[in-house]
């Protein structure tokens, strides 16, 4: 194959192929027909004597040639697509809407910041909240059914570090730690919290799945100890009404307490044992990369680091030191 001949809008389908996974929602991004993408890809595959793409039962997956390609050929279309359309975004003059999934405590912490910013500076936007119910938001973006999805994905971070070809982008937005949760007068709020006395409370599990199973059983099963959870609910705001009215006792990411609503009702205690670091990221796919509206809404999401270091101490209820 030489180079001279090699038909370059090829280049643009395999992109968008690549980035959707999918022949169907590739031809659509690219308003051509399902066989004239399939035409395209078939050339492309004769040019490069390599399969390139093996159909599977949802969608397409790419060959190891395809992935070594696919990421000097996003870079080349990106480069082009800017000297071709330069410009600048205005976002006072942009219309454009915007479908989130987070969880509710998350949402609570960043949405009041974007909304004074989209009231501000960007009339023309608006934001539509999508249910948020499991770790793994991959399938939602793939679909197109939401634009981004921030919140501790660990699963999710942990593959996208290594996997070149995936359409699906990353961010860390911000790291913070977990503490202990329980209401003001709590048996245990005027002791040291001892993993003999963490473990004989009863426990408020958050878990979107309802599985009453976490990373703090994980981390006690490491210690040959268990605890019992008494209840399971899927919104850290319902854990936190539940918490302040009860002595059940719930692990919380500190930055997130106060977005329960009940953080006056709330103290926080050092766990007595070691868990990970919880991670905020930011999840969206490649057709999205480079759109100027998506391109603002990340920067702004961005902030969120610096507003969560500023605020987390001020809003959260300092431990109980009696």
């Amino acid at each position: 194959m030489s180079f001279l001949t090699l038909d370059l809008n090829l280049l643009r389908v395999f992109d968008a192929v690549m980035t959707e996974q999918n022949l169907t929602r590739a031809a659509g991004h690219l308003a051509m027909t399902q066989p004239a993408v399939s035409n395209a890809i078939k050339r492309l595959r004769e040019s490069l004597g390599d399969e390139l793409l093996i159909r599977t039962a949802y969608g397409v997956k790419p060959t190891p040639r395809a992935e070594a390609l696919w990421p000097s050929v996003r870079s080349a279309l990106a480069s082009l697509e800017a000297a071709v359309t330069p410009g600048t975004f205005d976002v006072s003059k942009a219309h454009a809407t915007f479908r989130l999934a987070m969880a509710d405590a998350t949402a609570a912490f960043w949405l009041p910041s974007l909304m004074r910013s989209i009231e501000k500076d960007a009339p023309g936007v608006n934001v539509r909240m999508m249910p948020l119910t499991t770790r793994e938001p991959r399938p939602m973006l793939l679909r197109g059914d939401i634009d981004l999805a921030v919140g501790f994905f660990p699963g999710v971070a942990a593959q996208l570090s290594y996997e070149i070809a995936s359409p699906i982008r990353h961010e860390r937005l911000y790291s913070g730690t977990y503490v202990a949760v329980m209401r003001r007068g709590h048996p245990l709020a005027k002791q040291e919290l001892t993993l003999d006395n963490y473990c004989a409370a009863n426990h408020l599990l958050v878990s979107f799945s309802g599985r009453a199973h976490g990373l703090v059983d994980e981390a006690l099963a490491q210690l040959q100890r268990e605890r019992r959870i008494l209840l399971t609910v899927n919104q850290f705001f319902t854990a936190g009404r539940v918490v302040a009215n009860s002595d059940l006792v719930t692990v919380l990411p500190k930055h997130l307490i106060a977005s329960t609503g009940m953080s006056e009702a709330l103290i926080f205690k050092d766990l007595p044992f070691q868990l990970p670091a919880v991670h905020l990221d930011m999840l969206w796919h490649e057709r999205d990369a480079r759109s100027p509206a998506h391109k603002w809404l990340r920067a702004h999401l961005e902030g969120m680091q610096t507003v969560a270091a500023r605020t987390a101490p001020n809003t959260s209820p300092k431990p109980d030191t009696a």
